[in-house]
């Protein structure tokens, strides 16, 4: 039914308490597991005058750490599509894009033909909502495809 299975993460252990989950689709359905991680730009500092749109200043310093963002992201991804493959054997790969987590994934979505999105929430209501956003729920409002969406419960030890 889904051969093509995209799993959000961020590389925090709640995005990826979605794993299980997506691995136990991709048994079920004989699919594509592909990872998938947004790193984003590094805010640039901007100079205006009164009136005037600022012009953005791009140092070696903000150059270098969006390097380093992009190999960490793909030195995580390496790592757990590593890990994927050997506990399970499942065909998984990754991707990445620079850019708003939100948008990118719908825009991945849409150009790769991905037939379900996996992702995790923090199932953040209210103030928290509106302050910090929800990527999940960007998601689910401007994707077309079918979403697999976990929350993950409190720690009852």
């Amino acid at each position: 039914m889904y051969k093509k299975i995209l799993v959000c993460l961020d590389g925090s252990d709640l995005a990826e308490t979605i794993l299980p989950y997506a691995i136990e689709q991709t048994r079920r359905f004989e699919s594509n597991l592909i990872l998938f991680r947004v790193f984003s730009e590094t805010p640039v500092i901007s100079v205006a005058m009164p009136g005037m749109p600022g012009l953005p200043i791009e140092t070696e310093g903000l150059e270098k750490r969006l390097a380093e963002e992009e190999r960490e992201t793909e030195n995580y991804l390496k790592s757990l599509v590593d890990k994927i493959r050997t506990e399970t054997g499942l065909n998984v790969n990754y991707d990445k894009m620079l850019g708003v987590a939100g948008p990118a994934i719908i825009e991945f979505s849409n150009k790769h033909e991905i037939e379900l999105i996996a992702i995790a929430t923090h199932g953040r209501s209210g103030l928290g909502r509106v302050v910090l956003g929800s990527v999940a729920d960007y998601v689910i409002r401007h994707s077309a495809t079918p979403i697999l969406l976990i929350r993950p419960g409190k720690n009852k030890s």
